[in-house]
């Protein structure tokens, strides 16, 4: 073939290439996605409400500027029945929001994506929903997501956007979920070896902004399945050891119910610049109850001191000295005297000098002992043991 005809028919090839893509970007400017919903809705609105009130529809890109949250959310351009009355039973994206939740979080106020997540500058579904956007972290809190993760309520997803504001609540009316997890929080001694919006222990990571880490500080070699941040967090609460082998953290036996509850809390854990009227009380604090602040008091302060300010109580009771685990992973130290003996064949000054076992990482790794301090240990758990069986001595007496 001649040259120059070959070149004839790439040139020609390429231009029609040209005029296709042009054509489709004329297109989608004067045809764009959010012009067909709008026309859907005025139809819904006539054929229900009649032309007059379909006037009343309104037309073009529909924008909401939320300044103090330095947001632009422009969902209601295809959401349009969000605010009016009469459409409760409508298909998305026509459905008349709930009215208690807008009667609390104004639109006006909150705009959409600071609960909901998305993008709220995109005016199409597949960018606006941001689910299957890259490097976007704020994708929506909505259906496609939950089955990517394996939740079975997609309600349950945006509860995690709503602990941004109540981070601080003990409890949150319609947050149930999160409200679950932070009972979890504290019955399970979490902040023993966590630090937790400023209280907490050391011997684990500091939880308090975790929700902050991007999915590439993940380590995704061990997790089966879909690599994300939601299923790491899963995975870590169900088996700690089989996401991190070296970690010291124990497997509590969560249920499915349990992982998931924690998992959406801790990932709302991120660093918020919000204005104080957009948190409840206007209080940035997470303060412990009058009750909380007497026991920790009593157990910082009392016999048992010596076992708080080492860390002991992270995993163990010192029950005769008023110490509490809220973990409770090991055995009560006022029987490990005893219990030494019969479970390593060893007196305690012995184990506690050459410990084996958990206790020889724990010693080695966590809680480093000097030789004063440990004879310090020594002799507390003596005294714990004879108080002990000073105690279950008297209860027979105290019977008869």
């Amino acid at each position: 073939m001649n040259p120059f005809t070959r070149d004839k028919i790439w040139i020609a090839l390429f231009s029609l290439a040209l005029l296709a893509t042009v054509g489709f970007v004329y297109y989608r400017q004067v045809a764009p996605e959010w012009k067909d919903y709008q026309s859907e809705f005025r139809e819904m609105v006539e054929k229900k409400y009649g032309a007059a009130r379909a006037e009343l529809v309104p037309a073009g890109i529909q924008q909401i500027w939320v300044k103090e949250l330095n947001r632009v959310d422009r969902c209601t351009t295809c959401h349009l029945g969000v605010e009016w009355k009469g459409m409760e039973g409508a298909p998305e994206p026509y459905r008349t929001h709930p009215k208690d939740v807008l009667t609390a979080h104004p639109i006006a106020k909150f705009g959409c994506t600071v609960c909901h997540g998305g993008q709220g500058y995109a005016t199409d579904m597949d960018a606006a929903h941001a689910v299957q956007a890259e490097h976007w972290e704020e994708p929506l809190l909505g259906s496609e997501l939950s089955k990517t993760y394996t939740v079975s309520d997609r309600k349950l997803l945006m509860q995690e956007n709503c602990n941004l504001c109540h981070r601080y609540d003990r409890e949150t009316k319609g947050a149930d979920i999160i409200n679950y997890a932070k009972q979890l929080v504290a019955q399970k001694g979490c902040r023993a070896c966590h630090t937790i919006n400023g209280r907490g222990g050391a011997v684990g990571p500091n939880l308090t902004n975790v929700g902050e880490l991007s999915p590439e500080q993940y380590d995704y070699t061990r997790l089966g399945g879909k690599e994300s941040v939601f299923a790491w967090h899963l995975a870590h609460f169900k088996d700690p050891k089989a996401m991190s082998a070296g970690t010291v953290m124990p497997n509590f036996g969560f249920s499915s119910r349990d992982a998931q509850a924690l998992t959406l809390l801790v990932m709302s854990w991120k660093k918020t610049d919000l204005p104080a009227q957009y948190i409840p009380g206007f209080k940035q604090a997470d303060v412990p109850s009058p009750a909380e602040q007497e026991k920790e008091r009593q157990m910082m302060t009392g016999e048992g001191a010596f076992f708080v300010r080492k860390g002991c109580f992270i995993c163990h009771d010192v029950s005769v000295f008023g110490i509490e685990s809220a973990a409770k992973i090991g055995p009560d130290l006022s029987i490990a005297v005893a219990d030494v003996q019969s479970r390593f064949g060893r007196q305690l000054e012995d184990f506690l000098a050459h410990p084996t076992g958990t206790m020889a990482v724990v010693l080695s790794t966590q809680i480093h002992l000097t030789d004063e301090e440990r004879a310090e240990a020594i002799n507390k758990l003596h005294q714990a043991y004879d108080r002990k069986q000073a105690q279950q001595a008297a209860k027979p007496a105290a019977k008869r």
